[in-house]
């Protein structure tokens, strides 16, 4: 073996100090669907519901002379950071963007207990990463980084290295997802070493391809922008360290995934298995979708790499489900202003249309009335004959659901 199987094999003895391995799971389900032998990493059956403790456990570990710890995250890493501060007795300090929500606060001093002190820090993480480098300094303290770090790498390659023995052979196909690179890079290194011939697929989030643009570039470049809904993968550039052990690898086996498709996997999963996952946790099984030519008949490995799922989120994951099935949509109705007008619209729906949202936006017009339309059908052809309908009858209608612009005011 060498030398990083060799660390990441020490590494996973190490680990079950904090917890027992994560069930590797043969997903029947899925299975049927895709005509091939697909196996779950249950990543989300953690301690903390997602792979980040163990990246902290082992940097953490390899720092026994520090007193202190300091990392910055609203998520995933903070609970992990959290969990081993307290199992190993070693004082954290988690700096979080004060737009944090109060259940993630929670949880994270839920996991850390009294070793563990929150500090609430910034509109922006940029501000909150700032002051928790600068807090750090000044304190001696030891700096916890989400992903680029080697000791944090080597941690995230225990995933992988446990799949491999519990399995007991290599996979054809492992699918990861990816944010920072820690997971992905390790996975990389592991089976380079251990299983060359497995076919990896690296998955990101359409809003937050870090990984494409470093690939495409050669180098770890910072996205402009980034769409935070898939938070535990919306990263705006990979890390050094990481990218440093993924270059090179073939830009067909980078995935990029819209985020509002990742909700038609999240309900699949949640209706049908009764398994609960975070957006970034949906990404390497809803990635099933677009290899589903290349996996038949195989052994596929996918890592549900977290659950930590508000379910105060889940009418807005319907919602983004139901648009990208087409089965919901927005319009901008102008409705003529008489009476008998609302009842002559009603009469032209169809018997699958259920009206979602109806709100008149501009009432002072004379002649015609602006209304914002949302409506949930069938079949996303019912919105074609709907239309139909109502411009024979005199009533203009625009779609906007695809429309950011206009949907970031109103919708």
């Amino acid at each position: 073996m060498t030398d990083f199987s060799n660390q990441a094999a020490e590494a996973t003895e190490r680990m079950r100090q904090l917890f027992p391995a994560t069930p590797l799971q043969r997903n029947d389900h899925l299975s049927n669907v895709y005509d091939a032998d697909i196996w779950l990493k249950r990543e989300d059956l953690s301690p903390v519901r997602s792979y980040k403790l163990r990246g902290a456990f082992n940097a953490m570990g390899k720092q026994a002379d520090k007193d202190v710890f300091v990392c910055a995250s609203a998520g995933n890493h903070a609970q992990g950071v959290a969990y081993v501060c307290r199992h190993l007795q070693k004082k954290g300090v988690i700096f979080m963007p004060v737009t944090t929500p109060e259940q993630k606060i929670r949880k994270t001093r839920l996991f850390g207990g009294d070793w563990v002190q929150v500090q609430l820090v910034g509109d922006y993480f940029d501000d909150t990463l700032r002051a928790s480098q600068a807090y750090c300094k000044d304190v001696g303290g030891h700096f916890l980084s989400p992903f680029d770090d080697p000791d944090v790498i080597e941690g995230q390659a225990t995933v992988t290295y446990e799949m491999l023995e519990q399995l007991g052979r290599a996979p054809d196909v492992f699918v990861v997802p990816v944010g920072g690179g820690g997971l992905s890079s390790s996975a990389r290194l592991l089976l380079s070493a251990r299983a060359p011939e497995t076919e990896i697929f690296y998955v990101e989030p359409t809003g937050g391809k870090s990984l494409a643009a470093a690939v495409q570039a050669g180098a770890p470049v910072a996205l402009a922008q980034v769409d935070t809904f898939v938070d535990g993968a919306a990263v705006a550039q990979i890390g050094v360290n990481t990218f440093a052990a993924l270059k090179g690898i073939d830009a067909d086996h980078v995935l990029d995934i819209p985020e509002d498709r990742i909700c038609t996997t999240i309900l699949d999963m949640l209706n049908t298995e009764g398994i609960v996952l975070e957006p970034a946790g949906a990404l390497a099984l809803d990635a099933l979708k677009d290899i589903k030519d290349k996996i038949k008949g195989k052994t596929v490995v996918c890592v549900s790499s977290g659950g930590n799922f508000d379910f105060e989120r889940l009418p807005e994951v319907k919602e983004r489900a139901q648009r990208y099935a087409g089965v919901k949509k927005y319009f901008i109705l102008r409705l003529p202003q008489r009476p008998g007008a609302l009842k002559d619209f009603l009469g032209l729906l169809g018997p699958d249309d259920d009206i979602a949202r109806f709100e008149y936006l501009k009432k002072s017009a004379r002649n015609f009335g602006t209304v914002l339309l949302g409506i949930e059908t069938s079949k996303p052809e019912n919105f074609a004959l709907l239309s139909e309908r109502l411009e024979s009858a005199g009533m203009s209608i625009r779609d906007i659901t695809g429309d950011e612009a206009m949907g970031d005011l109103i919708i």
